[in-house]
């Protein structure tokens, strides 16, 4: 059963979502409250989990050149153990950004993030396509990043 959260809670995370620097005493400020409630609150929401870590974004444009592939992969064998060990693995490639047990025509959807097609290629041939049980894994190349945001709706 999911957790209630109070309009306060929510409007917290809403906060802390767009800039997770922003100190209690300016949620405080913003919502009308003090800062020690909106403290106690930040610190439940973390221990009860809602709150899970901070990060950063990065702007990747300015570090290196990269492109973002898509791959939707299928299994020749659906059995539970055999997509354990296929997610286990994927979880040890660096490139692999995402990854989503899906329904439908694929079993799995990857975002995959490499310096070039030709690391695509490497990367598709020599670690993918090397995994046991892997059937079919077809690839969509990004041209255009028109939104990418970390943002959940909270309502």
């Amino acid at each position: 059963m999911l957790e209630k959260l109070d309009g306060i809670d929510r409007a917290i995370l809403r906060i802390l979502e767009k800039d997770a620097k922003t100190v209690a005493k300016s949620i405080a400020e913003q919502l009308g409250l003090t800062k020690t409630p909106v403290y106690e609150r930040i610190k439940r929401l973390e221990k009860e989990g809602f709150i899970q870590n901070y990060t950063v974004v990065l702007n990747t444009a300015k570090i290196e050149e990269s492109i973002t592939v898509f791959s939707f992969v299928s299994l020749d064998a659906q059995k539970g153990s055999l997509m354990d060990d296929f997610l286990l693995s994927v979880a040890e490639f660096n490139e692999v950004t995402e990854c989503y047990v899906v329904g439908g025509e694929f079993d799995f959807l990857l975002k995959v993030t490499v310096k070039n097609l030709d690391a695509y290629y490497d990367f598709a041939k020599m670690r993918i396509a090397t995994l046991p049980n892997i059937g079919v894994v077809k690839s969509a190349f990004v041209l255009n990043e028109a939104k990418n945001s970390h943002h959940f709706p909270l309502l």
